[in-house]
């Protein structure tokens, strides 16, 4: 749920555009007047364009209460130098996890269509991202996230309030459950830094290739969140996601192979649902219909 160059959809709170605008003067390099273009925020940051002496950002900041819900900025400021070291997210200009300031290049390039990303060159061109992600060496200490443990995080924020969007929560839990014991019955996996946020607005074709936007929810884990993630977000049917695992792979998949990636997909949803029920707690304002609407469609997923 995010729009390009790093900003999710649009929520009722915001700094106010004093207060950005002053942030933007004090952070974003030039000496000239900004122009400033709210991008959006999501349940950890706020994020502007900003235009100044000929040059564009994306400036980040981060709301003081993400650290509260278990945000990591140290450690996400140093995975974001580092994509951006590496080609395959923007290029950090300045960085102050202590103040929760980000500022990238904006990144110049195409988004693509919702509904395309089935096509045979997409597949082998978000396939060897995935690859060049994970090759990467995490910065250290790492921050290592299993789904037990995205779930346990949503649902302590959740509490014990009513689902807004999940009909049976119960037997979801149960199911779960269910998965998390089958998960761990595959045995442990060598785990790859991941983005764990890969969707169709968080990504862009530039010239040299695909970047990666938004690296807020990276992790490490096992390398199949990342493909499975994708899969799920662009509602893949199931041989579409044999067909993305056996390019991610270079081969074909084993049967335990596809059946790990197919538990971590049930997964994956549900740890969006979870999110989605805490987003639209905290007032998703414009927004509300489209992650009220997604939601509901992965709950219904969820249940079949």
């Amino acid at each position: 749920m995010a729009s390009a160059n790093g900003g999710a959809a649009c929520r009722q709170r915001s700094m106010g555009e004093d207060e950005a605008r002053r942030l933007a003067l004090l952070h974003v390099p030039g000496r000239g007047p900004v122009h400033l273009l709210r991008i959006g925020s999501g349940l950890a940051s706020e994020t502007y364009r900003v235009d100044r002496d000929g040059r564009s950002y994306s400036l980040r900041v981060a709301d003081p209460a993400a650290r509260a819900s278990g945000f990591d900025a140290h450690w996400e400021h140093a995975v974001r130098e580092l994509a951006g070291g590496a080609g395959v997210g923007p290029p950090v200009v300045r960085s102050d996890p202590a103040a929760g300031i980000l500022v990238s290049r904006w990144v110049q390039g195409r988004v693509w269509e919702i509904g395309s990303a089935t096509q045979p060159a997409r597949i082998e061109a978000i396939t060897a991202l995935l690859r060049a992600i994970h090759a990467l060496a995490p910065p250290q200490p790492s921050r290592a996230l299993s789904p037990a443990q995205w779930i346990a995080h949503y649902e302590r924020m959740i509490g014990d309030a009513p689902p807004i969007v999940a009909a049976e929560p119960a037997a979801l839990r149960g199911a779960a459950g269910h998965r998390l014991e089958r998960l761990a019955d595959f045995g442990a996996v060598a785990p790859a830094l991941c983005h764990s946020d890969l969707h169709a607005l968080n990504i862009v074709e530039t010239e040299s290739g695909l970047v990666a936007l938004d690296w807020e929810y990276a992790h490490v884990a096992d390398p199949y969140w990342d493909p499975v993630g994708w899969s799920c977000t662009n509602d893949f049917s199931a041989p579409q996601r044999l067909n993305l695992l056996h390019r991610y792979l270079g081969r074909t998949p084993t049967a335990e192979e596809w059946a790990r990636f197919g538990v971590l997909a049930w997964l994956y949803d549900y740890v969006c649902l979870l999110w989605a029920e805490v987003y639209l707690r905290e007032g998703a304002g414009a927004a509300d219909g489209a992650a009220r609407s997604r939601a509901q469609q992965i709950a219904s997923r969820l249940l079949n």
